[in-house]
């Protein structure tokens, strides 16, 4: 039985580097909302025009309405996104292109007012909130003791805070925006994070005499959720292995409008991973130090 709990210092450590880094990067870069949230148009055209900024500023030249970013959807398609603009200002971009490059065609026009992006931004601050109140609430009554829960909430935020940093760089490095996929990607990483924590601590109850925490001493309680981790921790890392996969396919073959989201996806499931074996469990451990000792 390998002793996973020895070197807890060094995982805590090492989640402390990326936590801080994180944050630093949120403070300091803050993410990159899209038109999703800021409110915007969305124009996609096909055409045979290389995908760039650059072109496609060149070619609109005084009529440029403001673009915020150019990107290739596949198939000889682009995708606009700029300032709002009225049917009036579609038209004259569109005539501009065609001017330019030749045959242009409108496959996907769509506005969205500041009002509803914040809206939205609203929403999605509630989402997260009422998710994180359910999972401590459920945690904590399903294992009758509070410990459980808030040690799965800590090793959730632990993830999220990480995946918010890593795509706070990615913003400022790449130019990388977060829309409503990003907000389904941060939710499925709430659950996935508790999910394989609740499979491990489950293990640690059952493993605990009689169920009675009060009974068991520090020494044994180490011991009991280490060879929980131990009996857990292979199919952690299959069912893990089995969506990473899927989602490296996504990322490295998937088209340009999800390849972001699968991207955060793919954090989000190693971070849960990592967390429910490496974060979570020792918390647990260390909870229970403090509270007997």
């Amino acid at each position: 039985m390998i002793d996973f709990l020895k070197y807890k210092r060094i995982y805590f450590a090492v989640s402390l580097v990326f936590v801080v880094l994180s944050v630093a990067s949120l403070i300091l870069f803050k993410l990159r909302p899209s038109i999703d949230f800021t409110g915007g148009t969305i124009l996609e055209l096909k055409t045979a025009v290389s995908c760039q900024l650059s072109t496609i500023s060149e070619a609109l030249g005084d009529k440029d309405p403001g673009l915020v970013s150019v990107q290739s959807s596949g198939e000889g398609r682009c995708l606009l996104r700029s300032k709002p603009i009225d049917e009036a200002k579609k038209e004259e971009i569109v005539e501009a292109l065609q001017g330019k490059f030749g045959e242009v065609e409108i496959t996907r026009f769509e506005m969205v007012g500041p009002t509803l992006g914040k809206e939205l931004l609203t929403k999605t601050l509630i989402a997260v909130v009422l998710a994180t109140l359910v999972i401590l609430g459920y945690v904590a009554w399903q294992f009758k003791n509070r410990m459980y829960g808030v040690c799965a909430i800590l090793a959730m935020f632990h993830d999220t805070v990480i995946l918010l940093g890593s795509f706070s760089l990615l913003g400022h490095f790449l130019g990388v925006e977060v829309d409503t996929l990003f907000v389904t990607a941060v939710l499925t990483t709430l659950s996935s994070s508790v999910h394989d924590t609740v499979v491990t601590f489950n293990s640690v109850r059952e493993q605990v005499s009689g169920g009675r925490q009060s009974t068991v001493d520090s020494r044994q309680f180490e011991s009991i959720v280490n060879r929980a981790i131990n009996s857990t921790i292979v199919r952690s890392l299959n069912n893990s292995f089995t969506i990473i996969f899927m989602l490296l396919c996504l990322v490295l073959l998937g088209g340009a409008t999800i390849r972001w989201f699968a991207v955060a996806l793919l954090i989000g499931t190693i971070l849960g991973t990592y967390s429910s074996t490496f974060v979570a469990s020792p918390l647990l451990l260390v909870w229970q130090r403090l509270t007997r000792d």
